[in-house]
């Protein structure tokens, strides 16, 4: 048995399947792995059920018609509060949706990432999260006799994560502030597959004042690929910021008749290589100023 996990993007989408749940890691506009999403873009699958706190990930195979479920806690770029070309689908009634509370969302991954079939909370009570999810209450069996929402867990056939350093076992190392619910991702996933910015050979032994930023281990890695500026335009802490020139064409080009046939080429391009050129190439990205919150 190897240890070696390196695949190209393809081997990666070559992984998945029609109608599979899939796990998009990062956070709207932030470390999303976009280079991953244009590779599903470029390929057949369709029928996906996508679980996301989304950005343009959402957006891009929302238009492309590659989903027929969306989960999800948020779908936006921040500075452009609604992701527009979701918007056009959910507006049009082309896709399914359960829509959670950012910790309902978090919750489900936990549940799965555990094995649970779900884990109890207070979040969502009083809300018509509940209702309109169809989701289910338990009572406390203690003393409290709390009514508590049953969470189902949100299992993945597969989650896509994008890291700042990789080595080739899929030893992961992730920063800047906003890494969040990365890790639920990969442990909620029955295959994760990660692209970084940066691969390199063992860690532990290059890297040993990074150990911290190991936010989930090795075992969880099924495949890692390098792909730098594989988040553009979302940011890559502390790489890049958000293109928000980038996002306001983008969102530009829903405004009607917003057609996604017409402009797919401009922000999916023809492969990794094509697409980081179209946008002035890796020096420009890395030039992209970190955002301020």
């Amino acid at each position: 048995m190897t240890l070696d996990k390196r695949m190209t993007t393809q081997e990666m989408v070559a992984g998945l399947q029609d109608g599979m749940t899939l796990g998009i890691g990062g956070w709207g506009p932030r470390r999303k792995p976009m280079a991953l999403v244009r590779e599903i873009m470029r390929s057949n699958l369709r029928d996906l059920t996508v679980v996301s706190y989304g950005g343009a990930d959402v957006g891009m195979l929302c238009a492309a018609g590659k989903v027929k479920k969306l989960v999800f806690a948020f779908v936006s770029l921040d500075a452009i509060p609604l992701e527009p070309w979701f918007r056009k689908s959910r507006e049009a009634g082309q896709i399914e949706v359960l829509e959670l509370d950012e910790g309902m969302f978090q919750w489900g991954l936990k549940a799965a990432a555990f094995g649970l079939p779900f884990l109890p909370t207070r979040v969502g009570l009083g809300t018509d999260l509940a209702e309109l999810g169809d989701l289910k209450t338990v009572q406390s069996p203690y003393a409290d006799r709390e009514v508590l929402i049953a969470m189902p867990a949100l299992r993945l056939d597969a989650a896509l994560i994008h890291v700042n350093r990789s080595d080739w076992r899929g030893n992961v190392q992730l920063f800047g502030a906003d890494t969040y619910y990365d890790e639920w991702f990969a442990k909620a996933a029955s295959k994760t597959f990660v692209s970084c910015e940066q691969l390199v050979d063992r860690i532990e032994d290059h890297y040993p004042d990074d150990a911290h930023a190991n936010t989930f281990e090795r075992c969880f890695v099924t495949g890692v690929t390098e792909i730098p500026c594989g988040a553009h335009p979302s940011s890559m802490p502390p790489l890049y910021g958000p293109d928000m020139k980038a996002f306001k064409a983008y969102a530009d080009a829903a405004r009607e008749p917003g057609d996604w046939s017409a402009v797919a080429d401009i922000f999916v391009a023809s492969d990794a290589d094509a697409y980081l050129s179209s946008v002035g190439g890796r020096e420009a990205v890395m030039n992209i100023p970190l955002a301020i919150y």
